[in-house]
């Protein structure tokens, strides 16, 4: 689908400013403040969105002043937009005196969808208080594997079925508060025995065996409206033999083409080792474009965050053409205001979400 909001004024200055290409980045970044490097490179343009990580983090007053810092280097007309983890569980990057909130796991095995609806409501407030419009969440893999090292009880379920009506209930409640939501990791990484950010697992599952277990939860995310979609650095064998499903052209048609999806496709970080010990940037930046990806991570390093802009930047206008159009239309509707919002925004704790959280926990 095509989003309405591309319409705006911000897609046309997108389409037309000479330094667009790095809208397509993401980076995070090391310490409590900005680097004055990076505040350069957002005021210049050149930064799409800033992920925000734990040692990013030591308390509210010290996370609003730096949202703050970020939010208000970037020009008008190319908003940044302010990333999380916050999914729940193990993979929270805002701790107490921010709330606290469980796994997924605990939401799918309760089967109750107003309750993960609630959860995702107050995962989103929190978020949008300081500022935040997108956070990568919720993972909709399917947890196939006991011995999966990475996922467990950050999915909904063992189950397709249940991931996919948990999934798209929090997807469309965390939408409703105004943060974009992103299902992570297309075409599915719930049944691997290794975690790929240290090394690059495969599957021989084909198109048959995942259209029955692993896509259903993304097929539900694509239907619920999802902002984002993330892929997954898994090579299968039986879509394509050769490439991760980052740089598969074959798996992201299945995104593009069969579901329809015209929605902001992440790659997942290029520093995993996963896709760094085995491509070149050159083969994962260009590669990654051919493939269908929209935006891409780069979740620390300040040389690689440059070298990926650098290569951007060297991409023909046409190729970039819908990739921008994407990442516009997703920044139009989740990034604009962020930065009158965050001065409104209320501080933790949460006294209805502590509530909320001892309920489903006791």
């Amino acid at each position: 689908m095509v989003f309405p909001w591309a319409e705006i004024s911000l897609y046309t200055l997108a389409m037309s400013e000479k330094n667009q290409p790095g809208q397509l980045l993401f980076v995070g970044f090391e310490g409590l403040s900005a680097p004055v490097d990076l505040l350069a490179l957002i005021a210049a343009g050149k930064i799409g969105g800033v992920i925000l990580f734990a040692r990013n983090v030591e308390s509210p007053d010290q996370v609003r002043s730096l949202s703050h810092e970020l939010l208000a280097a970037a020009p008008a007309e190319t908003p940044l937009l302010l990333a999380i983890d916050q999914e729940g569980g193990r993979v929270q990057r805002f701790r107490a005196p921010w709330s606290e909130w469980p796994p997924m796991r605990q939401l799918g095995e309760r089967d109750d969808l107003e309750l993960t609806r609630k959860v995702a409501r107050g995962l989103a407030r929190e978020l949008k208080d300081f500022g935040i419009g997108l956070d990568f969440a919720p993972v909709v893999d399917v947890d196939t594997n006991p011995d999966n090292p990475i996922i467990g009880d950050r999915s909904f379920a063992r189950e397709s079925e249940r991931v996919a009506r948990h999934g798209a209930a929090f997807i469309e409640a965390m939408q409703g508060e105004g943060v974009a939501a992103c299902a992570k990791h297309f075409p599915g990484h719930g049944d691997t025995d290794t975690d790929s950010h240290l090394e690059l697992p495969v599957l021989q599952h084909d198109l048959e065996r995942l259209r029955s277990v692993e896509l259903p939860p993304f097929e539900a995310a694509v239907a619920a409206d999802v902002a984002s979609i993330m892929t997954a650095h898994i090579i299968f064998r039986g879509v394509d033999t050769e490439k991760p499903a980052t740089l598969s052209k074959p798996a992201l048609d299945v995104l593009r083409k069969e579901m329809g999806y015209d929605g902001v496709i992440f790659s997942d970080d290029l520093e995993m080792k996963a896709v760094a010990d085995n491509y070149s940037l050159e083969a994962q930046v260009h590669g990654g474009l051919d493939a269908g990806i929209d935006a891409f991570l780069v979740c620390s390093r300040s040389d690689l965050r440059d070298a990926v802009l650098a290569l951007l930047e060297k991409v023909s206008p046409e190729k970039l053409k819908d990739p921008l159009r994407r990442v516009a239309a997703l920044k139009a509707r989740y990034a604009v205001g962020k930065l009158t919002a965050l001065k409104e925004g209320a501080s933790p704790p949460y006294a209805a979400h502590e509530t909320l959280i001892r309920d489903l926990t006791a």
